[in-house]
């Protein structure tokens, strides 16, 4: 445990040099559940998705391979002290770029499924943009400069901002995941007694987001009561578990966004006069002609390159 902002985080600098055999049976499970939930990760977006294009797609993928692997790889090898320093800091350092704010972009990238605010949608990328150079720039540059100078007003500078910095990421995607909740709390409160089905997608949906608001919580209290190696190595697991979480959802808001545009499809049949016989109609008779696109595409837009199978 840390005791002071004085002093470098144990396993920061120099390797673990406690003599704690529990705390390094910890690190390689913490990095080996990361690692497995990596590897498993990688199938499973790879079969899941249709085609291998789009925002979501990347950020996913690049989030697992290139975020939580070398991030989990290179902390392993800086808290073991294995080879040079600066290539498990910066092996860790480049991990986690694409992890923490990677996973706040996964969430960006699937909340236009449910918020239909451009606004708000700009505003959050813009939130995430800001914060990632805001806080990783002065984080790695002090990371170094405790390696490597290892001054007081450097390594007290280094405890701040990376306190600072874990508080910042997790209160980012807490406020995405409270987006979540609140837009699937609205959907349900629209027609709450209409489809059982719908409405328990829509309630694992929000068990889930409450899941991954839990897991930022839990990393977040170990940071501040000086945890710093348990809290770097579960890191890497927990953002494993986030991404795996990531998938669970996808499919629940794909199952959701199609079952809308089907309500939409049968209201319209519903809606023909009694001596017309919908199945025999190949055009919309209840409707003037539109000149934009067709009403039956869903609002949330095309969700083919999901496969559900």
């Amino acid at each position: 445990m840390q005791s002071s902002l004085s002093d470098p985080p144990e396993g920061l600098v120099g390797g673990y040099k406690g003599a704690t055999e529990a705390v390094e049976i910890l690190v390689v499970c913490f990095s080996a559940v990361a690692l497995y939930n990596s590897i498993e990760l990688v199938a499973v977006i790879l079969l899941t998705f249709n085609r291998y294009t789009g925002l979501y797609f990347w950020t996913l993928l690049l989030s697992d391979v290139f975020g939580v692997v070398p991030h989990a790889v290179g902390y392993v090898l800086a808290f073991f002290g294995k080879g040079p320093i600066w290539v498990g800091v910066t092996l860790s350092t480049l991990g986690f770029y694409l992890m923490v704010p990677g996973q706040s972009f996964v969430l960006y990238s699937r909340l236009h499924l449910l918020v239909q605010n451009r606004t708000l949608l700009r505003g959050v990328l813009y939130l995430i943009i800001f914060n990632t150079i805001v806080l990783l720039v002065p984080t790695t540059v002090l990371t170094y400069s405790t390696i490597y100078l290892r001054t007081e007003p450097v390594i007290r500078g280094y405890n701040v901002m990376e306190r600072l910095q874990v508080a910042c990421f997790c209160a980012q995607e807490m406020f995405i995941s409270a987006l979540y909740i609140i837009e699937t709390a609205k959907l349900l409160r629209l027609r709450p007694a209409r489809d059982a089905y719908r409405n328990r997608i829509m309630y694992e949906l929000i068990t889930i987001n409450v899941v991954i608001i839990l897991m930022d919580v839990a990393l977040l209290v170990m940071q501040y009561v000086g945890l710093y190696i348990l809290q770097t190595t579960l890191k890497a697991a927990v953002y494993s578990v986030k991404l795996k979480l990531e998938c669970a959802v996808l499919r629940k808001l794909v199952l959701l966004v199609n079952q809308r545009a089907s309500e939409s499809s049968s209201s319209d049949r519903e809606n023909y006069p009694n001596f017309v016989n919908p199945l025999r109609v190949t055009a919309d008779v209840t409707r003037p002609p539109k000149t934009s696109k067709s009403h039956s595409q869903s609002p949330w837009g095309p969700m083919s390159e999901v496969n559900l199978g």
